[in-house]
């Protein structure tokens, strides 16, 4: 009997031995990986941006754990949909932090969902880098903010840039009704001046508006000499093709946040002749071999290609970089936030997809204004403007 119960005594000690030596193991397992969030428009009216910037994402996380991950340490994707939704990246964020206990967030797609959770990442000390272009997400500079996408200050300077060359003096603009669209118009009022341009009218449209005839009928009895409209599809796409019907007969100009085949794909013929300011991603086979991006251009078109059976557009590419920013920034961190934020205000020369990146306490976009580069739409595909 005594023997018995020595035996139990010994298998209960063993077994909580094991437990504690689970739960130990557990932890240090859980340790080694860093998770990332993602906050992506995955579905909905803005799923062309947030479908490639999630397919991207995955991929290059997927590339970096085949590496070795980060200081041995495998990274962790946790993405949550937003569908374009403010609210909804509101309690997506609320989860990588407080659920998840994410290291740092990628996203969200839009700019007006990345206003909505810029103070929930700041309050957390959370880095985040979106993947939305508007000025105000780094303009001010918020220390935990930064962004990828090339800014609306740099897309209208190559605009008006172009302009300047053709004799454009006077013009028409049509923004849409939301951050971006606002961001913007700001831009293009504060610019027009150094280039000699006037605004001879100036209007809105709604992100679900399905018909802009009326606002274009008041932009061609202003007689401008182009039109800009700025926003993202698919009132873009509406928007030209109005025009067409209208026979307007002037050059359209286009915003970087149509820069992707969905556009021509929504556009159909109305798109021909379109110009717009773009990443290098759309023509990265036209570029000469001394392009310093070229590289990067080429094996991230190649791979996202391979993998996903689809052609690449500049919105996977914000995402594409920054993952590689942080991997780069979590290098010798630790995992702590503190220090990866730090890492990555002092990330210089990076060369992405979207650009040369070089952070600064004072510049949370990193991006000059070689980053953009012209293009037409002619005969359904890009031709870099020379």
């Amino acid at each position: 009997m005594k023997e018995r119960t020595a035996i139990h005594s010994h298998g209960v000690r063993t077994v909580l031995v094991l437990a504690v030596i689970m739960i130990f193991t557990g932890s240090a397992l859980a340790e080694e990986v860093y998770k990332i969030g993602g906050i992506f428009s995955v579905t909905g009216r803005a799923s062309f941006l947030g479908d490639p910037e999630k397919k991207s994402m995955e991929m290059m996380i997927e590339s970096i754990n085949a590496a070795g991950g980060i200081d041995g340490r495998q990274l962790e994707a946790v993405i949550y949909d937003t569908e374009g939704d403010p609210t909804k990246a509101v309690m997506a964020i609320s989860k990588l932090i407080n659920k998840d206990n994410v290291l740092a967030i990628v996203g969200p797609s839009t700019t007006p969902t990345t206003l909505a959770v810029m103070p929930f990442a700041e309050k957390a000390g959370t880095p985040l880098i979106s993947c939305a272009a508007g000025n105000k997400i780094t303009m001010p500079v918020n220390p935990w903010i930064f962004k990828t996408a090339q800014s609306d200050i740099l897309a209208v300077r190559a605009i008006f840039e172009h302009m300047k060359t053709r004799g454009i003096q006077k013009i028409g603009i049509l923004t849409v009704a939301n951050a971006f669209g606002e961001s913007g118009r700001e831009q293009l009022e504060a610019q027009a001046g150094d280039f000699g341009i006037t605004i001879v009218q100036a209007d809105k449209f709604g992100g679900n508006d399905t018909d802009m005839t009326a606002q274009l009928t008041k932009i061609k009895g202003a007689g401008p000499d182009a039109v800009i409209c700025w926003g993202t599809n698919p009132g873009p796409a509406v928007v030209s093709k109005n025009a067409q019907q209208l026979e307007l007969g002037i050059p359209i100009y286009q915003s970087h946040g149509v820069a992707s085949p969905k556009f021509i794909e929504l556009a159909g013929e109305s798109a021909e002749g379109t110009l717009l300011p773009t990443g290098k991603i759309l023509v990265y086979g036209l570029l000469p071999d001394a392009d310093p991006q070229k590289a990067v251009l080429t094996a991230y078109a190649e791979n996202y290609t391979k993998a996903f059976n689809q052609p690449v557009s500049g919105f996977g590419g914000y995402a594409y970089d920054a993952v590689n920013i942080l991997a780069k920034a979590l290098k010798g961190t630790g995992g702590d936030k503190g220090k990866l934020r730090d890492n990555i205000e002092a990330i210089k020369d990076h060369v992405g997809v979207s650009g040369v990146f070089t952070f600064t306490p004072d510049e949370h976009n990193g991006l000059a204004a070689d980053a953009f580069v012209m293009v037409q739409i002619q005969n359904g595909t890009w031709e870099l403007v020379k």
